[in-house]
């Protein structure tokens, strides 16, 4: 069994919901997004609205709805949000990002992973703490979020 530390969590976190694999190439793709996951539009995303978000996101990459996700969906979801794009040599690649969230390394994604992942991330993105994301806050955090660990 394998286990992480709270930091390589916290990239996990960000690059499972990453939404999922999904990279933003511009900060149009960020105000999309933040636009979609504020869902009373009082321009912030709640814990709630964020948890809500990592739900439907795990929904939809269980394509063969048996409540896993493999790396084979999580990058078809990948490749199917960003229009084939791979990730660029900056940003962790969906096997990267499945092996960092799969933290009980048994090749599966489960809802559980899922969600924790989604907590810690929006726990790291909130720098202010005041349990709301800022778009300021979700814009930098998935920024800093998606780049790739250097050893």
């Amino acid at each position: 069994m394998r286990f992480m530390n709270q930091k390589n969590l916290g990239f996990a976190a960000a690059c499972a919901l990453a939404f999922s694999g999904v990279a933003f190439a511009n900060d149009k793709d960020h105000d999309a997004m933040f636009k979609s996951m504020d869902t009373n539009g009082d321009e912030k995303i709640s814990a709630d609205e964020h948890a809500q978000n990592a739900t439907q996101m795990f929904e939809a990459m269980d394509t063969d709805k048996d409540g896993k996700v493999t790396l084979a969906e999580m990058t078809a979801f990948h490749e199917k949000k960003m229009g084939g794009k791979k990730a660029g040599k900056s940003e962790m690649s969906s096997t990267e990002k499945f092996k960092e969230i799969d933290t009980n390394g048994d090749g599966f994604l489960t809802a559980t992973e899922h969600s924790d992942g989604a907590k810690l991330m929006f726990t790291r993105m909130d720098t202010d703490k005041d349990g709301y994301l800022s778009k300021a806050e979700f814009n930098d955090g998935h920024k800093k979020l998606m780049k790739k660990k250097t050893s």
